[in-house]
């Protein structure tokens, strides 16, 4: 731990809660093979919420082998070049994820607005089978995902969204089969499909919202700034907290910087363990950078580099610094 920082030694991903590639893997392969069965159910019957949900079963495979390669991505060990390893890619994931389930969202909506006008003729009883077989696949699948611990993995939790939103579709597929079996009212089709979408879209918005807040370095909805401030400055010797940044590198990891300045006749090792535990016990913050400074009367625009006012947005602006091997390649010439 050196005089300016508090940061773990051991690397990121060691520390991180390990997610179980199992789970998905599991959910992928049960997928797969009703995806195959409801595309043939849906032409077959002419179904439109069994096409609808076989569309949300074709973006569910690719969305769980994109959860499982961010899961790999994310355990490789960070590099020089790469401070913080791959942690982000589980966000990028759910982030696709969450985009598809838009899309997907919006075709269903599109689909049903045409066939309202004209309902087709749907071969119901046949429906009825492949959207049970749908009902209880991705009842499994979705059973086997909240058994491997989706909590507050953004990425696992898109994964899940997918496999819900395809639980839904099988339900409102086999209601939309039942109503037309007993009354031939064959709208009962796209008016379910859309519903169903409606459903999808609102949990697919949520997951894009925060995956977007992590992107960019959002402070968690959990953790109030004023109370982290507040409770800095209570700690004994700390005369005031400046340039505080709190963000989530990824899902169970957050991070925060912080200028801090200090009284003379406090040491600065004894101040910055009393941090690091109050930090991390009243607001589970644990990755720490702080800068201390010698407490002063200057105003913010005077305190140098800071995010906290225009004036220090400005001094951080540096001139670009060109990589070394280049410019060295520019000013040797060759000999002949």
């Amino acid at each position: 731990m050196s005089i300016g920082e508090n940061h773990q030694h051991e690397s990121e991903t060691e520390r991180m809660p390990r997610v179980s590639r199992r789970p998905l893997a599991n959910a992928l392969a049960i997928t797969i093979v009703v995806l195959v069965v409801e595309v043939a159910g849906g032409l077959l019957t002419n179904s439109l919420a069994l096409l609808a949900d076989a569309g949300h079963m074709a973006t569910d495979v690719a969305a769980l082998a994109l959860s499982l390669f961010a899961v790999w991505l994310a355990r490789r060990p960070a590099t020089p070049a790469r401070s913080f390893g791959f942690l982000r890619a589980e966000v990028l994931a759910a982030l696709v994820n969450a985009t598809t389930l838009v899309v997907v969202s919006i075709f269903v909506f599109w689909e049903a607005f045409h066939r309202l006008s004209d309902p087709p003729t749907v071969d119901s009883r046949p429906m009825l089978a492949v959207a049970v077989l749908g009902l209880i696949a991705n009842a499994a699948s979705a059973w086997v995902l909240t058994r491997g611990g989706q909590g507050e993995n953004l990425n696992t939790r898109a994964a899940f969204l997918h496999v819900v939103g395809d639980l839904l579709g099988s339900a409102g597929a086999i209601a939309a089969a039942l109503v037309m079996l007993a009354t031939g009212w064959y709208l009962a089709d796209p008016i379910l499909s859309a519903g169903i979408g409606l459903l999808i879209l609102w949990g697919a918005w949520r997951l894009l919202r925060e995956s977007v807040d992590v992107l960019l370095e959002a402070t968690p909805k959990q953790i109030d700034p004023a109370q982290v401030r507040a409770a800095m400055i209570g700690v004994h010797g700390v005369v005031d907290v400046h340039d505080l940044h709190v963000w989530t590198v990824t899902s169970g990891l957050v991070s925060l910087s912080s200028h801090v300045e200090v009284a003379a006749h406090r040491d600065w090792q004894r101040v910055l363990i009393d941090l690091s535990t109050i930090l991390r016990e009243r607001f589970g913050i644990a990755h720490l950078t702080l800068q201390p400074e010698a407490a002063c009367s200057h105003a913010a625009p005077f305190r140098g580099c800071s995010l906290d006012s225009v004036e220090g947005r400005r001094a951080c602006l540096v001139p670009a610094i060109r990589n070394q091997n280049e410019t060295a390649g520019t000013h040797h010439g060759h000999r002949h």
